[in-house]
């Protein structure tokens, strides 16, 4: 186990349930069974909170834990971009990560491929929360 993922799984500032969501969905990963539910409240195009809920491991726990510290503040279409990049980045032993998002470098890399879909769980829940 990572200590790096552990202890940005271990952040849990933004573990919480928004009251004033504007957008929210579920997702459970058939494979083993991790649950996320994802809420935001967005305004203007722009993420301006973001909540998550998850029975789940902890490289899902982590890539939420990012994912959420992430997204706030951010456009729509920005956070589009990255949940399309990360649908791709494990189809590479050692992708190119580009800057703006080095931070989840540790989660996109070929040692996590096992993981792969713990890991965008969170993503994709995102993705259906603000899509629909």
């Amino acid at each position: 186990m990572n200590l790096e993922i552990l202890k940005i799984a271990s952040d849990t500032k933004n573990h919480k349930i928004l009251d004033d969501q504007t957008h929210k969905s579920k997702k459970k990963n058939p494979l083993c069974g991790d649950e996320m539910e994802i809420s935001v409240k967005i305004s203007k195009n722009q993420i301006l909170d973001f909540g998550y809920q998850c029975k789940s491991c902890i490289y899902c726990q982590a890539s939420a834990s990012l994912l959420a510290k992430f997204s706030i503040n951010k456009s729509i279409n920005n956070i589009n971009k990255i949940i399309t990049y990360s649908n791709t980045v494990f189809e590479n032993k050692n992708p190119k990560i580009p800057r703006e998002w080095k931070k989840f470098e540790i989660l996109f890399n070929g040692k996590n491929l096992p993981r792969k879909d713990c890991i965008l769980l969170p993503f994709k829940a995102l993705y259906k929360a603000i899509n629909s």
